[in-house]
């Protein structure tokens, strides 16, 4: 197929966003969306952040 290209690295860092966003459904109230205000929807993000990481 002329025209279509893989880039591996392009590849590389859309798994790696893709596995990021598949980690955060596991915690309900990001995938809901449950928290009404922004401040705390920030700090639910924060916290599921943190708690990946570590």
């Amino acid at each position: 197929m002329a025209g279509i290209e893989f880039r591996r690295t392009a590849y590389r860092r859309r798994n790696i966003v893709e596995r990021c966003f598949n980690r955060f459904k596991q915690f309900r109230a990001i995938a809901t969306r449950f928290d009404k205000t922004a401040v705390s929807y920030r700090g639910m993000i924060d916290l599921a952040t943190l708690l990946i990481w570590l």
